[in-house]
């Protein structure tokens, strides 16, 4: 036990013989004080210069488990302060409380223990600053609370804070791994998709050249047929004119075997590119929908016509456009923009106008719209984008933008 050499003045309880310091108004200080120490819920003791307890007041001495008696007198970093909160041998020298008197440092410390008379520790707030007489620093006061509550509550926070950043770092991993599975699962979809409307393109190419090879090759056989038989029977009124009739629904049959070939697989988008195809496809659209139309066609230099799926699914996302006005729309004019910047990242612009009766977005984006959703799928697949803009009553507004790749001409 450290025990100063010195008489300590005590504060609580009072010792026997107060010695009461009057003031110039002749009323004694102490007693004040006294009362002042006690009527806080803080501890507060005071130290000498050697460290040891010159006053000490009752929330302090009840929250060390101390009788006052017991302290006065008493180094108070031998009796409270000796050890860390993990048992470890704290140096006098260390201590912050006698830095406030020995170097004149005054100090705040919320992160140490205090010691109990029972040799409990418990988590500790405290201040000590310098007590200054005549320019001579005579000791410290110390104020102390006891914040084992405050310090629980304070770990709870942070182990609630830290489980609530587990649980959402697996909310996040979980997202991102359905968000991955789900990119997956689109990129099989628009796969599939470009799959299949490789082959459907691939099954129309075949059957168009079927058609035209056999039913084409047959018709021109029957024709030439007819008109040998006509040429015989120009005696025999009636027969001739039976000739000639056939002779004509041959030929009706001969454009529409064309017709049918035409739609199936343009030969126009194989033999003179992109372009060029998608100018006829529009003139020969107005011609059969009797519109007003206004076309523009603006194709910057040495920009060649996209070839194989790319130039397929543009074709077909115009012919698709087109359709859509005339089921649809119910127009009497259209407006169509097709324009091509210049290398060397050329990207296709190509608006569709109608001042038809437009459409709600709600049915835009429905799942049923199987026509829309092919566009975008088709565009998507090759990195363009389709937008749609229409309000009932204002018309639609559809853009195709596309992006070209260069490739090598030979």
């Amino acid at each position: 036990m450290h025990v100063c050499s010195h008489e300590p003045a005590a504060l609580l309880p009072a010792p026997a013989s107060p010695r009461a310091v009057p003031r110039h108004d002749g009323t004694p200080w102490q007693d004040r004080l006294t009362l002042l120490l006690e009527s806080t819920g803080d501890g507060i003791f005071g130290i000498d210069i050697d460290g040891c307890c010159t006053f000490v007041n009752r929330a302090a001495a009840q929250s060390l488990g101390y009788r006052t008696e017991e302290v006065l007198g008493r180094n108070m970093h031998a009796l409270i302060h000796h050890s860390h909160g993990d048992g470890a041998h704290y140096p006098e020298a260390d201590c912050p409380i006698f830095n406030a008197f020995r170097r004149g440092l005054p100090c705040r410390i919320d992160h140490e223990v205090l010691w109990r008379a029972d040799g409990s520790p418990f988590q500790a707030e405290y201040s000590s600053y310098p007590i200054v007489e005549a320019g001579v620093v005579v000791g410290a006061v110390v104020t102390f609370v006891d914040i084992t509550a405050r310090k629980q509550a304070e770990e709870q926070l942070v182990r609630a804070k830290r489980e609530l950043e587990r649980t959402n770092d697996r909310l996040e991993q979980r997202v991102a791994e359905r968000t991955r599975a789900l990119s997956d699962a689109l990129a099989q979809r628009r796969q599939l998709s470009a799959y299949l409307e490789t082959v459907r393109e691939e099954e129309r190419t075949r059957i168009a050249r079927e058609i035209h090879d056999e039913l084409g090759s047959l018709l021109v056989a029957l024709k030439m047929d007819v008109n040998w038989l006509e040429k015989r029977v120009t005696d025999r009124l009636p027969l001739a004119a039976k000739c000639e009739g056939m002779g004509a629904l041959i030929d009706t049959a001969v454009d529409k075997v064309g017709r049918i070939i035409t739609d199936l697989r343009p030969s126009i988008l194989d033999h003179q590119g992109l372009w060029a195809a998608l100018e006829w496809q529009a003139q020969e659209w107005l011609e059969s929908a009797e519109l007003e139309a206004d076309i523009q066609v603006h194709v910057a230099a040495g920009v060649a016509p996209p070839e194989g799926g790319l130039a397929i699914a543009v074709f077909r996302i115009f012919q698709e456009l087109l359709s859509n006005i005339a089921r649809h729309a119910k127009a009497r004019r259209v407006g169509i923009r097709i324009a091509v910047d210049a290398p060397p990242a050329p990207v296709l612009y190509l608006d569709v106008r109608d001042d038809g009766v437009g459409t709600t977005p709600e049915a835009l984006n429905d799942p049923r719209s199987y026509g829309v959703m092919g566009m975008r799928e088709r565009a998507a697949h090759f990195g363009g984008r389709l937008t749609i803009d229409s309000a009932p009553g204002q018309g639609t507004l559809v853009r195709l933008v596309m992006p070209l790749a260069l490739e090598e001409r030979p």
